[in-house]
């Protein structure tokens, strides 16, 4: 089955994922994730993405951003991709490809999902039982967004800005929100959008996007055969015609 074109469109948030090739370690020293961030802040500028959230685990990085053309995006991970892999390669002593072949994206619908894709990203080291609290871990954009300290790379997002007046309300409120478990079901759901490269969003959403993009944007309805209550209907339907 040919695999459907990316879905990059400006202005609208997206969740990256990209991993090891391999499920291989990325990130070995504090000095690697200086230099990723580094060169991530230098990129989003380079190419007009806007970075809400980030977090960079061991072997994979989850980013929050918005692009400001059809294929900021890409640019920004194709370009940090090959310098950091040079850097890695370089530093470790080492030869041949880091990253996965395809990094992983999902258009966000800001309204319903932004604050919610931002929590999981930052909530990756407390999944993987590295830290008990977001806080505590160093590599993410949670020191920016809920503990206060001002990472440059950080553009926040209108959704963000509105959570208070000032900075020190922005942040309580921001983290207020992780008092609450994300439910096992969306964990799911931004999972599987993005690893299929579907649209995270609800129904109004999804159709603006295939309607802009002209792709589909979900994946067809298991049992789309003769098995399925749909096909039975529409069959019932048509035999009445």
């Amino acid at each position: 089955m040919a695999r459907l074109p990316r879905l990059n469109l400006p202005n609208i948030p997206q969740h990256i994922v990209q991993r090891g090739n391999n499920r291989q370690v990325t990130f070995v020293e504090a000095d690697d994730y200086v230099v990723y961030l580094e060169k991530l802040k230098y990129y989003a500028k380079e190419y007009e993405v806007k970075v809400h959230a980030f977090v960079l685990m061991t072997n994979h990085i989850h980013l929050l951003a918005t692009p400001t053309t059809s294929n900021g995006v890409s640019k920004l991970i194709q370009s940090l991709g090959r310098y950091y892999v040079r850097y890695f390669n370089q530093t470790y002593k080492r030869t041949g490809t880091l990253w996965e072949g395809r990094f992983k994206s999902t258009l966000v619908d800001s309204d319903n999902y932004f604050l919610i894709v931002s929590r999981y990203i930052e909530l990756n080291p407390v999944r993987a039982g590295m830290v008990a609290h977001p806080a505590e871990y160093t590599w993410s954009s949670y020191q920016h967004n809920g503990a206060g300290k001002v990472i440059e790379l950080i553009t926040e997002h209108d959704l963000y800005t509105q959570l208070g007046t000032r900075p020190e309300q922005r942040q309580a409120q921001y983290r207020s929100l992780f008092e609450r478990d994300i439910p096992r079901y969306t964990l799911e759901e931004i999972k599987t959008a993005t690893d299929k490269m579907w649209v995270l969003g609800n129904d109004k959403f999804k159709q603006q996007v295939e309607e802009v993009s002209g792709r589909r944007v979900s994946p067809l309805p298991k049992g789309g055969d003769r098995k399925s209550g749909a096909f039975l209907k529409s069959k019932e339907k048509n035999q009445r015609l």
